[in-house]
């Protein structure tokens, strides 16, 4: 599995960052992967690889993604697990009521209708990634006419870029081709060997895509195109609302504390505001 190395913070007396997160979550959120179960006052989350927020390593989940919420639930004192499976998996978990949460995903009207969402955890953005003897500066749709863009599907990337295709053809200018991948490390391999255009792709994800499939000379990010947000998310169908009312106020607490943007931080990447 792809593993992000995460960058040591120093504190004025000198106690790493990693240390301090590492004693405060304990051995008690160190979950096995496969995982299996959700009872009542537990809350099992489920995710995909999706470095360098949250993934696979050493058999456990890791990453800023269950290092947040694992320090949410203790600050709650709500037992949480956490397990990986693809994606279409995770969702068919959650709307088969076998999972309760998912961790890092985006946020539209289609999943409104499931899940209830959490105050946002993650900043990142999507944008455009091509190759490296490519010059394009990317900062509006009109570039993209005629292109040939990968992007993971299904997934929100894929609806943001569908809706890009018709804006597009809203304007009048020449649509674009989509090619949607199953995963998305295929689509950036496809544009090394210059059979696409560009890839579309949460820029965190893809640069991490990049280093881990060593492509950083032959792939470049070419700009960003929209800001998204990340959260964590909860079944409609999830009957204990003093239990995610409870998460919901261990996140707010760790966030006013700075503790939440510390943990996100120390990976090199960006917190949300809290709204």
């Amino acid at each position: 599995m792809l593993s992000y190395r995460r960058p040591e913070i120093q504190f004025t007396r000198g106690v790493s960052l990693r240390l301090l997160v590492s004693a405060f979550l304990g051995l008690a959120f160190f979950f096995p992967i496969e995982a299996s179960w959700s009872a009542e006052g537990k809350i099992r989350f489920v995710t995909l690889e999706f470095a360098p927020f949250v993934y696979g390593e050493n058999q456990q989940v890791a990453g800023p993604g269950r290092d947040l919420i694992a320090a949410v639930c203790a600050e709650a004192g709500i037992d949480c697990s956490f397990d990986i499976y693809p994606w279409r998996r995770a969702q068919e978990l959650m709307k088969k009521g076998e999972a309760d949460g998912m961790m890092v995903i985006g946020r539209n009207p289609k999943r409104e209708e499931w899940i209830r969402f959490s105050p946002p955890h993650f900043r990142t953005e999507y944008g455009i990634f091509v190759k490296s003897d490519d010059v394009l500066k990317f900062s509006d749709i009109a570039q993209l006419e005629g292109m040939r863009i990968g992007v993971f599907a299904p997934s929100n990337t894929a609806v943001q870029l569908m809706d890009i295709r018709d804006e597009m053809i809203a304007q009048g200018l020449d649509s674009i081709e989509i090619e949607e991948r199953p995963d998305d490390a295929s689509g950036f391999r496809k544009l090394a060997a210059g059979r696409i255009d560009a890839v579309y792709s949460n820029r965190d994800r893809g640069r991490q895509i990049v280093e881990a499939e060593g492509l950083a000379d032959k792939v470049r990010y070419a700009g960003g195109h929209q800001g998204i947000l990340y959260y964590a998310g909860f079944t409609r169908s999830f009957a204990d609302q003093d239990l995610l009312d409870r998460f919901d106020a261990a996140w707010r607490d760790l966030f006013q504390r700075g503790e939440a943007q510390a943990i996100i931080e120390s990976y090199g990447l960006e917190p949300a505001k809290l709204n």
